[in-house]
């Protein structure tokens, strides 16, 4: 496509179609809004989604929508109340904006507002374009340090950030995660860096605990399948033990807090049966709506159930905070990069799922 200096944009004009337009250069219409140039862009599991299936959950593709949300970029203008940045500024844009009005961002819960405008999710567009408009106050300035590719990671950080924040995450625990993809490992990171004692990480792709091993994990747990006929409860059970024996021994009844980001049905049962007496439970996986659920097991053992979305207030500067202190290096996950001529080449990469793919970064159009 040769670019005009309007806004070359990748949209997912239907299920499974998806091209490369040019769309008018966005207006800033709000005083306190920024127009970013967009430099780099994350492709998340939401993209994929959305492009294979055109909806998730109650969020239905009803027309055509520019896909991407885990974006950096360069300021180019300003609304004329922003005094925070000025054009030049390196940025992370946070993609979900919120109304700031309704009973919950008042109460500092905005990320359950349900005005919520969130790129790239119906009937929003995505940061997958040259030029994208953001809330100032919801873009946050990269150090010197960082590179634009780093300010795109910050995103998943943010959201390992935040599912932490929701588990209250605190040092000397034991900490078991479940799913060892981008955001099980930063989770296992964030853990790792926010003081816990033992951090475990499972998962059924041995090239995934591979990488948890030499992240940030003390240890990996490779689930052996169930054999024909055994109950799927009573085979979750028995594997919560072979972990719990392995890496908390004798007197130790659990894990002080289960992460569970793989929204597998069987991980989320054995989760259940890994946490101790008292402990923590944090959905932030998603695959099936329904699954069978060991429900009595929660209530026996106190067992305290949470979910996690997004991000949390406070999530985005603490991410940028463990990228630039070192704490959390995300040039390590990236292994793929593509041209912005080459997203749907990078979206089909992610889609294969191979095992060898971590994190694929799409780079913003050429000026």
């Amino acid at each position: 496509m040769e670019h005009s200096t309007q806004n070359p944009s990748f949209v997912l004009r239907a299920r499974q179609e998806v091209a490369i337009e040019d769309r008018p250069r966005p207006v800033l219409e709000d005083p306190y809004d920024v127009l970013v140039q967009v430099a780099q862009t994350g492709i998340c599991g939401s993209d994929v989604h959305y492009w294979q299936r055109g909806r998730i959950g109650e969020y239905v593709v009803t027309g055509p929508m520019v896909l991407g949300h885990e974006s950096s970029g360069v300021v180019v203008a300003t609304g004329s109340k922003v005094t925070s940045f000025k054009p030049g500024a390196r940025v992370a844009m946070e993609p979900g904006v919120p109304c700031r009005r309704c009973e919950y961002c008042r109460k500092g819960s905005y990320h359950l507002c349900g005005s919520m405008v969130f790129a790239a999710t119906p009937p929003w567009n995505g940061t997958l374009a040259k030029y994208y408009v953001n809330a100032a106050d919801f873009c946050y300035r990269l150090p010197d340090t960082m590179t634009l590719e780093e300010g795109a990671m910050v995103e998943p950080v943010a959201v390992a950030c935040a599912i932490g924040k929701t588990a209250d995450l605190r040092a000397g625990q034991t900490v078991l995660v479940l799913g060892c993809g981008p955001i099980g490992v930063l989770c296992q990171a964030v853990a790792r860096a926010w003081g816990a004692r033992l951090v475990v990480g499972v998962d059924v792709v041995q090239r995934r605990l591979e990488m948890a091993r030499s992240y940030h994990a003390d240890g990996t747990f490779l689930p052996p399948p169930a054999e024909a006929g055994v109950n799927p409860m009573v085979h979750a059970e028995e594997v919560a033990a072979a972990v719990k024996e392995q890496y908390l021994g004798e007197g130790e009844n659990g894990f002080d807090v289960v992460l569970e980001c793989s929204g597998a049905e069987p991980c989320i049962q054995m989760g259940i049966y890994a946490a101790k007496k008292g402990g923590m439970f944090v959905q932030a996986g998603m695959g099936r709506e329904n699954v069978v659920f060991p429900i009595t097991v929660v209530c026996t053992r106190g067992l305290v159930v949470k979910g996690s979305i997004r991000y949390l207030p406070g999530c985005y500067p603490a991410a940028i905070d463990l990228i630039a202190s070192g704490r959390v290096d995300v040039q390590r996950l990236i292994t793929n990069r593509f041209r912005f001529e080459e997203a749907e080449q990078a979206f089909e990469l992610v889609k294969a799922g191979k095992e060898d793919v971590f994190k694929v970064m799409i780079a913003g159009v050429d000026s």
